[in-house]
């Protein structure tokens, strides 16, 4: 099965739209949102209602923690992300709330994992910029694959047997066979607001079958996007950012 994994959508419809258009180009039969699904963007209503679609058709959501935000108050964020989540509560429905609210942290699915941030402690909402952090995560589940987000920026770890690190960062559309001697973290970079200098929307695709996993960066209306944050008033640099990836 061709499973295609988005995360880091950030109410961005314009991107997300252009990945999932790509993913079924590309043959994917299951979708799957590691979370963050809100927040920064100015498109939240028809962001979670095409999840809870994705969901209702058999594929798989877990929360983000600007999701987790829309009924935790207490979440930290910086300035701008505080001033777009106080506008999306007020644009989402009860129902959306309550979807958000009920997303499981992390999902097994046969040997994958998919959480938002890493597995030891997927509440904190750590991290993984480095093979120390990707170790920790690893050694924290029996996966053999896991998917995660949050960083918004693509990478790929791998731990040995022998507990040998490697990492790198992935080359857009090119497949990368997943060796089942090794431990995987595929970081998926970010559909809605990617922060690796490209502004092109990213996802993956991962063959269950084949284990080939790939990389996809989608360009997408910036512009379109980016006007839509500042006609409904969020702070400037969440539509500025857009255009130059980061």
């Amino acid at each position: 099965m061709l499973l295609a994994i988005f995360t880091d959508i950030h109410a961005n419809r314009q991107a997300f739209a252009a990945c999932l258009e790509a993913a079924r180009a590309r043959g994917a039969e299951r979708l799957i949102c590691l979370g963050d699904i809100v927040g920064y963007g100015a498109d939240p209503e028809w962001s979670v209602d095409t999840v809870m679609e994705i969901v209702a058709e058999g594929g798989l959501a877990v929360r983000g923690n600007h999701d987790n935000a829309v009924s935790t108050a207490s979440e930290s964020m910086n300035a701008e992300a505080q001033a777009a989540m106080e506008w999306t509560r007020g644009r989402l429905s009860a129902e959306q709330r309550r979807f958000l609210a009920e997303l499981p942290m992390s999902v097994g699915d046969e040997d994958r994992l998919f959480v938002h941030s890493e597995a030891s402690s997927p509440q904190r909402w750590r991290y993984i910029q480095s093979s120390v952090d990707a170790a920790r995560s690893m050694i924290a589940t029996e996966a053999q694959v896991t998917f995660c987000g949050h960083i918004h920026r693509p990478a790929l770890y791998s731990m040995s047997a022998t507990a040998k690190m490697t990492s790198f960062t992935p080359t857009a559309n090119m497949p990368i066979q997943l060796l089942r001697g090794r431990q995987w973290l595929a970081v998926v970079g970010s559909v809605g607001q990617p922060r690796d200098g490209d502004p092109a929307a990213s996802f993956v695709t991962f063959d269950t079958k084949t284990r080939e996993l790939t990389y996809c960066r989608v360009p997408y209306d910036v512009d379109a996007a980016a006007q839509r944050i500042r006609d409904n008033g969020l702070p400037p640099w969440l539509a500025q950012r857009l255009s130059m990836g980061r």
